[in-house]
């Protein structure tokens, strides 16, 4: 989760066109590309994942039937005792390793995974490792939120070999069943889970967690790899973890390169994220100030898009096989990220699955590997306008059901037909799926009801979320003419005869 967000108060007002210029036009014999990028979930371990919540038991089972692949799980600092294993240096002969708290939410996480490919990050680096004026405090309370854990960038170690034990301690924990302490004490856990993907650090280009430059985060990353490596030889990295992907070149040209890593270090996909919000402290209650506020988050999801392929352009030139993740892109709502009395009202879910979905369509034609949506799980108090599932019931809203009607209808290696011209107020996009259907993706970027003419759709399968649909799975309907009614920022998949 990054702490910033693309804020923009307004945007170009959407026209008030008569349904009548919406004219979808697909060339299915036109293939631009084949589909390659995959759809995932970020995870933040939180309060509400803990056994006994009454929300955890309907967010794993979330995950579980999203079944998606490259699942994120990314420890973050503001939950110290959730995700730092060693909270006190090790000291006259005593350690304070401590998996109690941690352990029952993995466990969860690799259930829930049932077997499907992983990512994970535990990235909170123990503070005690950092040089700091005074030691840091964190709370009793594994349940408190505490943002001042990750002062300093500077290690009290200066060759390393501190945070490498550390890693190589925890991943022992999770893949060989256990570990040697410092002073030679075993601590047994019998897991041996399988990580496809371990990813070194998270968001380390901001001041809030530790400001490493583009040559002090490649070295530590060179450093735990050549370590981790060894232990798990199957084991792929990831790296990077920007949390500001706009200002992010220098990070992407010095960390792709080859030549500034160790002979030997595996460098296999390399990930940012980006949060979409307002810089307004509340919703326009004008109904035109509305629209334009609403319409923002589609803009800023086009400037957004300018970086993903600039870095992709990077990213072709330096290591072109190189996967790249954006495994955070979520948005938030109007006022404060981190206020607990947020109040977030039901169309805004509605938005966001309209963005994310227009967003999904972009990153598939830049050839991206894998987009995750953020997060599973939030609350009032931290950042609750990213959840994709109600933080007291573990319910689903619609940005889950957004995001999996996209999972489950366009999948991998699926054909990207031409598509368009497109109209500023509807995103339409064809896709043939590797099964042979036809499929047609339109995304309604307005609060506006409206009917577009789509050709072929009388008697199709039309799938959809919006208002009505609620925080239930999309609802399905058999079209009974080519002109089609898309609720304010509806996501619809139509599947042709």
């Amino acid at each position: 989760m990054a702490q910033v967000i693309t804020g923009c108060s307004g945007g170009s007002k959407p026209s008030g066109a008569d349904s009548s210029e919406y004219n979808v036009a697909i060339n299915w014999d036109k293939v631009e590309s084949v589909l390659k990028t995959e759809l995932s979930i970020q995870i933040c371990p939180e309060p509400p994942m803990r056994r006994g919540h009454p929300a955890s038991k309907g967010i794993y089972k979330a995950l579980r039937d999203a079944k998606v692949n490259y699942a994120r799980y990314q420890p973050w600092y503001p939950f110290p005792r959730l995700g730092v294993a060693e909270l006190e240096p090790p000291k006259d002969g005593k350690t304070s390793w401590d998996f109690s708290v941690i352990d029952p939410m993995v466990i969860d996480f690799f259930e829930a995974s049932e077997g499907r490919p992983v990512v994970v990050d535990f990235s909170t680096i123990p503070q005690w490792m950092i040089v700091t004026d005074k030691p840091v405090k964190y709370p009793d309370d594994p349940n408190a939120i505490h943002w001042d854990y990750s002062p300093g960038n500077k290690f009290r170690d200066t060759t390393l070999k501190e945070i490498v034990d550390y890693y190589h301690r925890l991943l022992s924990w999770y893949t060989k069943g256990g570990f040697t302490d410092e002073y030679g004490k075993y601590h047994q856990s019998g897991h041996h889970f399988k990580i496809d993907y371990w990813e070194v650090l998270n968001e380390n280009d901001q001041d809030t967690q530790h400001l490493f430059s583009p040559e002090e985060l490649t070295k530590i990353y060179d450093a735990i790899v050549a370590d981790l490596s060894k232990l798990n030889p199957d084991m792929k990295f990831s790296g990077l973890a920007l949390a500001f992907p706009e200002k992010g070149d220098k990070y992407v040209e010095h960390f792709l390169n080859p030549k500034n890593h160790k002979p030997g270090i595996p460098v296999d996909m390399f990930s940012y994220h980006q949060y979409i919000g307002s810089a307004d402290t509340a919703w326009k209650k004008d109904p035109a100030e509305l629209e334009k506020q609403q319409y923002a988050y589609f803009s800023n999801i086009d400037n957004f898009l300018k970086t993903v392929n600039r870095l992709d352009t990077i990213k072709k030139r330096l290591a072109p096989n190189v996967k790249t993740y954006i495994n955070e892109l979520g948005s938030l709502p109007p006022g404060g990220a981190s206020d607990p009395k947020v109040v977030i009202p039901d169309n805004y879910w509605v938005l966001s699955s309209a963005m994310f979905a227009y967003a999904y369509v972009g990153v598939v034609k830049t050839g991206i590997d894998v987009l995750g949506i953020a997060e599973l799980i939030d609350y009032p108090g931290q950042f609750a306008g990213t959840t994709i599932v109600h933080w007291d019931t573990g319910i689903p809203n619609a940005r889950y059901w957004g995001m999996k009607l996209l999972h489950d209808n366009i999948g991998k290696d699926a054909k990207v037909v031409a598509s368009g011209p497109q109209h500023k107020d509807l995103l339409s996009q064809g896709f043939i799926t590797s099964k042979g259907e036809r499929k047609i993706l339109l995304v309604n970027k307005t609060g506006r009801v409206l009917k577009p003419s789509v050709p072929g759709a009388n008697g199709a399968k039309m799938e959809y979320v919006d208002l009505s649909t609620g925080s239930k799975p999309a609802a399905t309907k058999t079209l009974a003419a080519d002109l089609v009614e898309l609720q304010p920022h509806a996501v619809a998949v139509i599947t042709l005869q």
